[in-house]
């Protein structure tokens, strides 16, 4: 068969099936919005959900092939100098870690300038730092033909070939001038046309898929659908990933656009119902706990201690008494108390000068949806 080519001169769509999305989209918004309020509701959100932030970069970057998981790349940040992996592991947390950074820094250019090209552009070049495809062009849109296909396939054998080079430029245009769009009904619709075009341009040799993904909370917070860019939509693409490639390609294949606009509907409706119920856990263990290490430790530094547990779910002793903000006799005694009362489980026992390192289990089982420590 002959790959699917990209759909040229039929991007915005013009003509929906609003008949077939319009029932999802009060049920979506309404979704995003009870999920928008508990995250105004969580005292700095930031670092409470932070494991969420960090496995929604594990859970996009395993759509692309990635196989770490969020607890080795936790144990591999706490562990002295990174703890000793193979080196397609230590890849794999590579490219995680970069998700993560990319992430903070698209955050940081939005504070001052609009979803465009140029955060595209730069956040893009840090996502690819160092990694494994870093000699494609960080940063810089592609100026050769890709493909997408089985692994060492040609073009004749791919699946899909994305918009050419030469017409990238513009289609990369047309794309900018469609986020800030106002002619498009409703804001999810216009974000569920942004992520299947820019994964059909393809606008670089790598890191597509992580950057499209990344460009739904993006996109949701620049249009004040949520206070913060803390969006996880990943682990239903992850799930659901033959069916989410499927009616991606059907895009430019068959012109469906109505179709994939309900994939993503359902997508957002069901993550934002799965984001509400890990956020509210985890709100409700933070006041559990705050509870309890006011009772078992009598401190003024519990909740300096509890913030840095939420922040650094598996951490290394040295680090929490060097720089938790806590005097060194006391952080020391606060990490047994925490140990003896079953806080913390011991990841590494202390051996010598070398460090303990410790994983908050209560937490990493929430962000992981099941109990895996």
């Amino acid at each position: 068969m002959k790959p699917v080519q990209y759909h040229n001169g039929k991007f915005p769509p013009k003509d929906l099936d609003w008949g077939a999305i319009v029932p999802l989209i009060g049920p979506a918004n309404a979704a995003v919005a009870r999920y928008d309020g508990l995250l105004e509701a969580i005292p700095n959100a930031s670092v409470l959900l932070s494991p969420l932030t960090t496995q929604e970069a594990v859970l996009s970057s395993r759509i692309e092939g990635t196989q770490a998981t969020m607890g080795e790349v936790l144990e591999f940040e706490a562990s002295e100098a990174g703890k000793l992996v193979s080196p397609e592991k230590h890849n794999d947390i590579q490219e995680i870690l970069n998700y993560r950074k990319a992430m903070r820094h698209a955050m940081k250019m939005l504070e001052n300038l609009p979803l465009s090209q140029r955060v595209i552009l730069e956040t893009h070049a840090v996502l690819m730092d160092s990694v494994r495809g870093h000699g494609k062009s960080p940063g810089v849109y592609r100026r050769i033909p890709n493909w997408i296909g089985p692994a060492g396939c040609n073009i004749e054998q791919a699946r899909f070939v994305p918009v050419s080079a030469d017409k990238l430029p513009v289609a990369m245009s047309e794309f900018e001038k469609f986020i800030h769009s106002d002619h498009c009904p409703d804001r999810l619709v216009q974000l569920a046309i942004l992520h299947a075009e820019f994964e059909a341009i393809h606008p670089f040799l790598d890191g597509n898929g992580r950057l499209g993904r990344m460009l739904v909370p993006l996109f949701l917070w620049q249009a004040k659908l949520i206070h913060q860019p803390m969006f996880y939509i990943s682990a239903y693409f992850e799930a659901n990933r033959d069916e989410y490639y499927d009616r991606l390609l059907a895009v430019s294949s068959s012109g469906k656009w109505s179709d994939w606009c309900v994939f993503f509907l359902k997508s957002l409706k069901s993550q934002a119902e799965e984001n509400s119920r890990k956020a509210s856990e985890i709100l409700g263990l933070y006041n559990a706990k705050k509870t309890l290490l006011v009772e078992l430790m009598h401190s003024q530094y519990g909740i300096l201690a509890l913030d840095w547990l939420f922040d650094r779910p598996i951490f290394k002793s040295s680090d929490f008494i060097e720089h938790a903000g806590i005097p060194a006799p006391s952080a020391r005694r606060i990490i047994q108390k925490m140990r003896d009362s079953g806080i913390l489980k011991v990841v590494e026992e202390a051996s010598g000068r070398k460090a303990g390192v410790y994983a908050f289990a209560e937490l990493l089982n929430i962000a992981e949806g099941k109990v895996v420590f």
